[in-house]
């Protein structure tokens, strides 16, 4: 076993081990427990990799997907998930409305809306069943940042859509077992037909289930209550669910877009070239006042249709011991997906 087997391990333990038993925590404590495990999580995404030494794109690991859901309800229910009393703090929760939609970029928000509306008109009505893996196949075209050379992957993933199974995830053409969900774990973003089916298709409903990774938000809670904390949780969410799950129920990504498009930061950056060299309006989070830091993942729209093209993302690399670390940016879109049957069974 591996050392980062052995880490995995130890996490996975420790979240089946846990005793969600505890009094639940203050509305203070909710956001630094959400902060700082958005930033440990951030810290992981940047470490974690099929290969040691490679910082991937946030939502490529199924060990966050592990991590997100059984972390934050250990985070919200319990103390012991992270040390709450050495000075870390959220930000304070905004007032008067000054995260509301009408106070974002407007033509992001005009982007995203628009993608939902397309995406209204052309939702395909698919249901799979839990025991059954939702098949991807991913084309990669990677650039190293200072050569310019390129590389071309085909990526092909098999995701148990109840998690019982063991999943089949590739990542720029390698590829390993992501072992099924133990006792008592969840997943952020859900595969699960009945859980996403729970999430709401009201925009602001649905950002306020996704401050919490799809927990019930407190009672009472509207988006003029989230801090600056809550609305990265809620983009990080958004992105992570947009990103994974390529077939939702009715509706539920049409709201996730016009979510998205009221998160404080999202902003519409024109003129971005997409995996097939196609021009277009590319939606990226670029928040200032973020403890996170700004996304590196961008989702890229046609600029006259507002259909999805694909993402933009950028990976380092420190695997070259005593030589620098090298950039790539990597464009990348959804060749074609389909529910089957069995693990690594082709539609």
């Amino acid at each position: 076993m591996t050392e980062l087997d052995e880490s995995r391990s130890r996490e996975l333990d420790a979240l089946r081990n846990w005793d969600a038993g505890a009094d639940p925590l203050d509305t203070d404590a909710r956001h630094r427990a959400r902060t700082r495990l958005l930033r440990a999580m951030n810290e992981q995404g940047q470490k974690s990799g099929g290969r040691a030494g490679i910082r991937r794109p946030l939502w490529r690991s199924p060990l966050l997907r592990t991590l997100v859901s059984g972390a934050v309800a250990a985070a919200l229910a319990a103390t012991v998930l992270v040390n709450l009393n050495d000075g870390g703090g959220s930000g304070q929760p905004t007032t008067g409305g000054t995260h509301t939609p009408a106070m974002q970029d407007v033509s992001a928000q005009t982007v995203l809306n628009r993608a939902a509306a397309y995406e209204r008109k052309h939702e395909k009505a698919v249901v799979p069943r839990d025991d059954q893996f939702i098949y991807t196949k991913e084309i990669i075209k990677e650039t190293d940042k200072a050569t310019g050379a390129t590389k071309a992957y085909t990526d092909e993933n098999w995701r148990s859509v109840d998690g019982s199974k063991r999943s089949w995830i590739m990542e720029i053409g390698h590829g390993w077992w992501a072992p099924p969900l133990g006792k008592g774990e969840s997943e952020w973003p859900p595969q699960k037909w009945s859980t996403l089916k729970a999430l709401p298709t009201d925009p602001e409903q649905l950002i306020l289930a996704a401050s919490n990774f799809g927990l019930p938000p407190q009672k009472g809670q509207t988006i003029d209550d989230l801090s600056t904390d809550d609305w990265d949780s809620v983009e990080f969410a958004l992105s992570g669910l947009l990103k994974l799950v390529p077939v939702m129920p009715e509706g539920l990504r049409p709201a996730a877009y016009e979510a998205l498009g009221m998160v404080p930061g999202v902003k519409a950056v024109p003129g971005q070239k997409d995996a097939k060299g196609r021009t277009g309006v590319a939606i990226v989070y670029d928040n200032p006042k973020s403890q996170m830091g700004n996304s590196d993942s961008w989702f890229i729209f046609n600029p006259t249709t507002y259909a999805f093209l694909g993402f933009r993302d950028i990976r380092t690399s420190d695997d070259h011991k005593g030589k620098a670390k090298k950039t790539y940016i990597q464009l990348s879109y959804l060749d074609s997906w389909a529910v089957t049957d069995r693990v690594k069974q082709r539609p």
